[in-house]
């Protein structure tokens, strides 16, 4: 690799940290006529930038705002890039969906571990806002899901998520799927008390978690 290579990569990792979309963009598109490959970009630019940038979540010096830029901004690379990636689908690194639960209409935080998780190689069915139980059922039974993750900002949707767990007991799936939650009012008395796998506190926790689930697999 030389000076030039190294010198976009370090750009690509710069923006990227900083959240500014459509400087990476520009970025990814020239350091793709150099003689860096997709994988190269992917890995060495945008995915270790989101690793300082969850280190930095973790140690304070970023909250939300910054860490949800930086992934808009990954995000919009990655996809430029997607088309390049060769045979992308036998690096997948594993499938999960994720929902926010019933009655529950906000999305930022679902968002940004949706983000987080397809930076991370991950492939993720986002089911969106206001999902009822079944269709968490539903896409365990007919898409072979192993891991699920719940999540909700109001306390009154909370009980939505033992409502998931209860169904997927009802339709004989509970044993073969990874069940994680998460939530500005959830903790991790909630989630043992409806029988969850998982608490992930924050995205950045989340995406860990599930590196390290889909590790033993």
């Amino acid at each position: 690799m030389n000076a030039d290579t190294t010198n976009i990569l370090d750009s690509i990792y710069e923006t990227v940290v900083a959240g500014d979309q459509n400087t990476v963009l520009t970025l990814v598109k020239q350091a793709l006529a150099t003689d860096l490959t997709p994988q190269e970009i992917l890995d060495d630019g945008m995915i270790q930038a989101m690793a300082e940038v969850g280190d930095l979540f973790e140690s304070g010096e970023f909250f939300v705002p910054e860490m949800l830029l930086a992934a808009r901004a990954m995000k919009n690379g990655m996809n430029y890039l997607k088309p390049y990636l060769v045979d992308e689908a036998s690096k997948n690194k594993g499938r999960l969906a994720l929902g926010s639960a019933r009655g529950d209409l906000h999305d930022i935080g679902k968002n940004l571990v949706s983000i987080l998780m397809e930076s991370a190689g991950f492939e993720v069915i986002d089911l969106g806002v206001d999902v009822p139980p079944d269709a968490f059922v539903e896409v365990v039974r007919d898409e072979a899901i192993e891991i699920i993750g719940m999540s909700c900002l109001l306390t009154t949707t909370m009980p939505a998520m033992k409502e998931v767990i209860n169904q997927l007991h009802q339709a004989d799936l509970r044993e073969g799927v990874t069940v994680m939650v998460g939530g500005a009012p959830v903790t991790q008395d909630f989630a043992d008390h409806i029988g969850a796998d998982h608490f992930a506190p924050d995205a950045n926790q989340a995406v860990k978690l599930v590196k390290s689930l889909f590790d033993k697999t």
